[in-house]
C-alpha cells in the first residue's frame, strides 16, 4: 500500500511513525496542484490538509482508494465525487477540541486582561517611572457576570460555555444550522446575540449560511465595551468590516485565528488598524498544540487501518 501526504509541513516536526509503519510512506511539506497529480499517481491513500482533491485531481490518481483529511474541515475534498469514483473520505473531526477551547480562552482573557498593555507597560519603563504601584489609568475587564454569546454550538463551543460557567458568565448561543440542538444554554437570534454579549466567540463551520454572518451591520449592535473572538473560519466575520468597527470603536477588541486568506496579506485591513493594540492576531494554531498534532497523526493512521 502506498500512502502519500501531500501537504505534510502543517505538522510541523510531529512524528509520523504510526503512518510509516502502515505501508511504504512518501511525505511532502507542500505540493502545488501539478506536483499533487503527479505524486498521487500510484497512491493508494491520499493525506491532504489544504491540497485541492477535484476532478483533476481524481483523473491523476487510478488506484487511489482512500483521501485522508489532516483535520476536520473538508472544504477542500469534492466528497461528491469521490463516492461517485468509489474513493473513501475520511476527517478527524474532534482531535483538537480541547486545543481550540485552550486558545479561545487565551484570545479572550488576553483581550479581557489587557494583557499586552500591562506587560509593554513595565517593559518599557513606565512603570519604573510611575509614582503608584499600580496602572490605575487602564482597567481591566472582569468577566464575572457579563454575557458570553457563542456562534455555534458544537463540541467546541460548548467547552467553550463550561468554562465561561466557571468565570460567572452567563452564556447564550446562535445555532448557524437553523436547529438548536443544545438545550442547556438560551438559543437566541444572531440580533439579540450581538446586542446582549461582551463577548461574541465563533465556533461554526464556513458554508452558505455562515459566510459574512457579522458584518458592520451586526457588530453595530454590539456593546463597545465587547469583545469579538474568530476561531472557527475566515469569512464568518467580514475581515474589513472588522478592521472599521475598531477603528470606529464600535467594539472594545477583537481576536482572530482564521483568515479569508492565509497566509494573511500584508494589505489586509487587520494589520492596518488604526489601533493595533485591541486586535489580536495569530496563524492559525488554536489547534496546533504539540499534543493535537500527535493526536492528530495517529487518528489519520487509524483511518488508514480502517481500510476502505
Amino acid at each position: 500500500m502506498k500512502i502519500v501526504f501531500l501537504d505534510a509541513a502543517t505538522m510541523g516536526t510531529t512524528p509520523l511513525t504510526a503512518i510509516d509503519r502502515l505501508g511504504e510512506f512518501e511525505r511532502y511539506d507542500n505540493s502545488t496542484a501539478e506536483e499533487a497529480r503527479e505524486r498521487v499517481r500510484d497512491a493508494d491513500v491520499a493525506i491532504v490538509n489544504k491540497v485541492i482533491v477535484d476532478q483533476a485531481f481524481l483523473d491523476a490518481a487510478p488506484r487511489l482508494k482512500l483521501v485522508c483529511e489532516a483535520g476536520t474541515g473538508m472544504d477542500n475534498i469534492d466528497a461528491e465525487l469521490c463516492r461517485r469514483r468509489g474513493v473513501a473520505v475520511r476527517n478527524v473531526p474532534s482531535y483538537s477540541t480541547d486545543a481550540v477551547t485552550q486558545h479561545t480562552w487565551m484570545l479572550i482573557l488576553a483581550l479581557a486582561g489587557r494583557i499586552f498593555h500591562y506587560d509593554s507597560y513595565v517593559k518599557d519603563g513606565r512603570y519604573t517611572r510611575a509614582r503608584l504601584h499600580t496602572d490605575s489609568d487602564h482597567p481591566y475587564t472582569g468577566l464575572t457576570g457579563k454575557t458570553i454569546g457563542i456562534v455555534g454550538m458544537g463540541a467546541i463551543g460548548r467547552k467553550v460555555a463550561r468554562i465561561a460557567q466557571a468565570f460567572g458568565m452567563r452564556v447564550i448561543y446562535y445555532s448557524t444550522s437553523g436547529t438548536s440542538h443544545c438545550t442547556e444554554y438560551p438559543s437566541v437570534s444572531l440580533e439579540t446575540l450581538l446586542r446582549e454579549a461582551d463577548v461574541v466567540s465563533i465556533h461554526a463551520p464556513f458554508n452558505e449560511r455562515t459566510a459574512g454572518l457579522i458584518d458592520y451591520d451586526g457588530l453595530c449592535l454590539m456593546k463597545p465595551t465587547a469583545f469579538l473572538v474568530n476561531t472557527g473560519r475566515g469569512g464568518i466575520a467580514v475581515e474589513a468590516d472588522l478592521a472599521r468597527a475598531i477603528d470606529e470603536g464600535k467594539i472594545a477588541g477583537i481576536g482572530i485565528d482564521v483568515f479569508v486568506e492565509e497566509p494573511l496579506p500584508s494589505d489586509s485591513p487587520l494589520l492596518n488598524a488604526k489601533h493595533p493594540g485591541r486586535v489580536i492576531l495569530t496563524p492559525h494554531v488554536a489547534w496546533a498544540s504539540e499534543e493535537t498534532r500527535q493526536r492528530l497523526a495517529d487518528e489519520i493512521a487509524g483511518n488508514i487501518r480502517k481500510g476502505w
